[in-house]
């Protein structure tokens, strides 16, 4: 019979994405991660195997998270436009925290081929929604495309806007719908 497991795996990722917040992706290493949570190197090495294993569970929460919140505001089968529409006003709901955690853990992505291919996925399955042959579904693709670009650019420190000017922004979106 094996120990019964003593580490919260969330709490552990909630110190890794505040690391990430702090200090940017690069400081995002075992040790770190370890040191915050208060528990061992072999510990963290028990809950994620490596550090590759704890990414893929930050970005599989953050995906959880993020469809979560497209659920609550999303029928299931709705068409591809309404879809769209859950889609920016989800996206106009995540914080700057959220953003920057988010785009950190995407740039420690880009390390990997395994984990960038998981995100393509995701990606692939959201465009292959909108059918290119129909106005409405076209612009609804305009609108996903365009929150994302937001996402990104005010994430990365590209482009600085307050909470007014953000939700003017997917406001416009949204008129795309």
């Amino acid at each position: 019979m094996g120990r019964t497991r003593t580490i919260d795996r969330d709490k552990v990722l909630d110190h890794a994405e505040q690391i990430v917040c702090r200090e940017g992706a690069t400081a995002l290493t075992f040790d770190a991660v370890a040191k915050a949570a208060g528990i061992t190197k072999g510990g963290l090495q028990y809950c994620f195997g490596d550090k590759d294993g704890m990414i893929a569970a930050l970005v599989e929460r953050w995906f959880a998270a993020f469809d979560a919140e497209l659920a609550r505001t999303t029928v299931a089968d709705a068409a591809a436009p309404d879809q769209a529409r859950g889609y920016v006003m989800a996206s106009s709901r995540l914080d700057e925290a959220s953003q920057t955690k988010m785009v950190g853990l995407l740039v420690t992505l880009l390390r990997s081929p395994e984990h960038m291919e998981r995100v393509r996925t995701w990606y692939a399955a959201w465009i292959a929604r909108f059918d290119p042959g129909s106005e409405a579904q076209r612009r609804a693709r305009t609108a996903f495309f365009a929150a994302e670009g937001a996402f990104f650019l005010r994430s990365l420190g590209l482009v600085e806007m307050d909470q007014t000017e953000w939700d003017g922004v997917f406001a416009d979106f949204l008129e795309l719908l």
